[in-house]
């Protein structure tokens, strides 16, 4: 039988790091060497593909996180939102593609040897590309910060499109500030360092609960943000569209008096009448 086939995920041997960085100046690598693999065998997007359709962009950024964990739901799909992370501006909406990152319990000689300097977690971020999102497992651990007002700044600047952590942030009311939207499980003073090490990046993670792959859709709005698998991005964003338009019917029907029965979900008495009203509305 031959072996099943592994990709193998970034990780702090400084072959594989130095090989997959995306900027040529790019090239530290820690001195522990960490052998972890990845069984599951997905297709990480390459560079120079991971931009999001503009029509399928279009799309997400009309509907809400609601809509799309009920189109997921139709699809099988569950457990995508991201449960309990808040945004620091509920006024900008979050697209964009995942970029994750890994952060393990915190162990003093594991983070001697590569928490300090361009460590994992300032390697990711110094390569950020635009339109990604950056996705932090800190395995919902709140008593230390995982990133900062400057490290968010240089996420921005390198046209990141935002910040996930289901740990805590620090310098919260700059980041609050801040046009880059960000979605926290809460706010903490104290460095990364008390409680994590920056281990690896561009792997699957789990963040808030939630199964995140590189190169996954995430989008964000004053609700929270759920995580949309890529290969599905473009038939749930239409698909949410057109259910946002059918509830925008059946509200105003509501608000006329009418009876849910047979409206809610919409049914064949009321397809005709919904049919024309979206004529006029399209």
């Amino acid at each position: 039988m031959k072996p099943r086939s592994v990709r193998t995920c970034r990780t702090h041997c400084p072959t594989r790091a130095a090989s997959r960085d995306r900027d040529d100046d790019i090239r530290l690598a820690p001195p522990l060497v960490l052998g972890s693999v990845c069984a599951y065998n997905y297709n990480y997007p390459t560079k120079g593909t991971r931009v999001i359709d503009p029509t399928v962009a279009s799309n997400l950024e009309r509907v809400s996180t609601a809509t799309l964990c009920s189109q997921l739901r139709r699809r099988g799909i569950t457990g995508t939102f991201l449960t309990g992370l808040r945004p620091l501006r509920p006024d900008v909406r979050l697209l964009g593609e995942a970029r994750t990152l890994r952060y393990t319990a915190h162990r003093a000689d594991v983070f001697d040897e590569i928490g300090g300097g361009m460590n994992a977690q300032k390697r990711v971020i110094d390569t950020i590309e635009p339109g990604e999102v950056l996705v932090i497992e800190a395995r919902g651990q709140l008593a230390a910060g995982t990133i900062g007002d400057i490290l968010a700044l240089r996420v921005q600047q390198r046209g990141g499109t935002g910040v996930i952590t289901d740990g805590a942030s620090r310098d919260t009311p700059t980041l609050a500030r801040m046009t880059l939207p960000l979605y926290v499980g809460g706010a903490h003073g104290a460095v990364l360092g008390e409680r994590h090490v920056p281990m690896d990046s561009d792997l699957p993670i789990t963040c808030a609960g939630v199964l995140v792959m590189p190169g996954d859709v995430i989008v964000g709005d004053a609700e929270g943000a759920v995580v949309v698998p890529r290969a599905l991005a473009a038939e749930v964003a239409a698909d949410a569209v057109e259910q946002e338009l059918q509830e925008t019917f059946i509200a105003e029907r509501v608000g006329e008096g009418a009876s849910v029965a047979g409206l809610y979900p919409l049914g064949p008495e009321w397809r005709p009448r919904y049919e024309h009203w979206k004529e006029d509305h399209s």
